[in-house]
């Protein structure tokens, strides 16, 4: 039925719904990652409903800059690191690319210390070691499966995290206050606000998945016949940049829809019992309490590793990708070892040094929250150099982004400089 009512342009192989995800539709499930967990959770913990405008805010200017990061790898056929050395050289893609290892890094051990600390809370134990199995777990799954076989699975686990919005019918909500502040925005201009503000730009608008979304583009002609770089083939165009505009806006919008309801549910919950600071895994929990009873840490956790054995791919294979088109060596997570032997050696680096950070004393709930805050300040610098990209036909030929979706870009890059600003100024 599928392949009667969809066009084979937009028919993944196979067929299946999770085959007809495409780059744009897993980058926003990699998006509500456990960094992004723990930062919506800690938003809506300590602002409440006040800063749930973001959300709807931040969907079209996050769905511009990665429909554009997409649209450079399908018209090019490279991704955006490689367009960066191709164009700019390495004085400028070395340091945008240290720029993303850094963020990754951190990121990475983030997410696995949150997924240690996932597991300690049902199963007791020494986190340090389930956050050891798990690194093990993530880097042989990575190694020794292509991607695309293991995600499909760990796709369905996202959908625990639509439990957020099923604890809004058990606990009160005050309507007519969570649609004014959903559409009308407020500001505190404040160091806590202002970290709270740059965190939850940096968990949506994150810089791993610009790099993730373009190499998964040029992976799309790799491995489908009948897809070929734009710019080699502009007969494709029309299907082609149609699917990645509706690709990608509807993956945005099924994670900006996750993140809304994760900051609504810990508002209702949390912040409406006067906890304001998440500290612990058990108390991020708590916001499903009203929904699943004593099975909230159960549902907590499964979320937060399911989402975090999906998204280390993402971040890791993000820096795999980075390195790699900016050294020039290839590589993919659909590879054998044997075929990208330096491609899994920065993936597996990375995993370990982020997983080293995590015996640095840093308490996992707050390294998340951190690690958001880290990347909007590194998205800023790269997303400049992004858009100055994609307006150049000596780089897009004749598929240079539209003023529109310019605008669009320009306006994500600025409000990320001036919350960076902001940010800094009030510290």
């Amino acid at each position: 039925m599928l392949k009667k009512i969809v066009p084979k342009i937009l028919l993944r192989k196979g067929g299946t719904l999770l085959e007809w995800m495409g780059p744009g539709m897993v980058t926003g499930a990699a998006d509500d990652d456990p960094s992004g967990i723990a930062t919506y959770s800690q938003a809506g913990a300590q602002l409440g409903n006040p800063i749930l405008w973001t959300m709807v805010f931040t969907w079209p200017l996050m769905s511009a800059i990665q429909m554009i990061c997409g649209q450079i790898g399908r018209v090019t056929g490279r991704g955006v690191a490689a367009n960066m050395r191709k164009f700019y050289g390495r004085k400028v893609v070395l340091p945008m690319v240290l720029l993303l290892l850094i963020s990754n890094v951190f990121n990475l051990g983030a997410d696995i210390g949150a997924m240690g600390s996932a597991a300690k809370l049902l199963f007791g134990g020494s986190e340090h070691i389930y956050a050891v199995g798990f690194t093990i777990l993530s880097i042989v799954l990575q190694v020794f499966i292509p991607y695309r076989k293991y995600s499909n699975v760990l796709k369905w686990l996202t959908f625990v995290l639509l439990a957020y919005i099923g604890v809004i019918f058990f606990v009160h909500v005050p309507w007519r206050e969570v649609i004014e502040a959903t559409f009308i925005p407020k500001m505190a201009w404040n160091k806590s606000y202002m970290s709270t503000f740059v965190a939850l730009l940096g968990t949506t608008i994150s810089p791993y998945l610009f790099f993730w979304q373009s190499s998964q583009e040029v992976q799309e002609i790799g491995t489908h016949d009948e897809q070929h770089a734009l710019i080699d083939h502009p007969e494709e165009a029309p299907a082609a940049l149609r699917w990645i505009r509706r690709d990608t806006m509807l993956g945005m919008a099924f994670s900006n829809l996750i993140a809304y309801f994760i900051i609504l549910a810990t508002a209702a919950t949390l912040h409406a019992n006067g906890i304001t600071q998440i500290e612990t895994a058990s108390q991020a929990a708590e916001a499903l309490r009203p929904l699943a009873g004593s099975l909230c840490f159960l549902l907590f956790s499964v979320g937060i590793i399911g989402t975090g054995l999906l998204a280390v791919p993402v971040l890791a294979g993000s820096a795999a990708f980075a390195v790699g088109e900016a050294l020039d060596f290839h590589g993919s997570l659909e590879d054998k070892p044997s075929r990208a032997k330096r491609f899994y050696g920065v993936l597996i680096f990375a995993t370990l040094l982020g997983m080293g950070l995590i015996y640095i004393g840093l308490n996992p709930i707050r390294a998340l929250f951190w690690s958001a805050v880290i990347n909007g300040i590194i998205s800023a610098p790269i997303m400049v150099v992004i858009m100055l990209m994609v307006s150049r036909p000596k780089i897009m030929g004749a598929f240079t982004i539209s003023r529109f979706w310019q605008w669009f870009g320009w306006a994500a890059t600025a409000v990320m400089l001036v919350a960076v600003i902001l940010f800094f100024l009030t510290l």
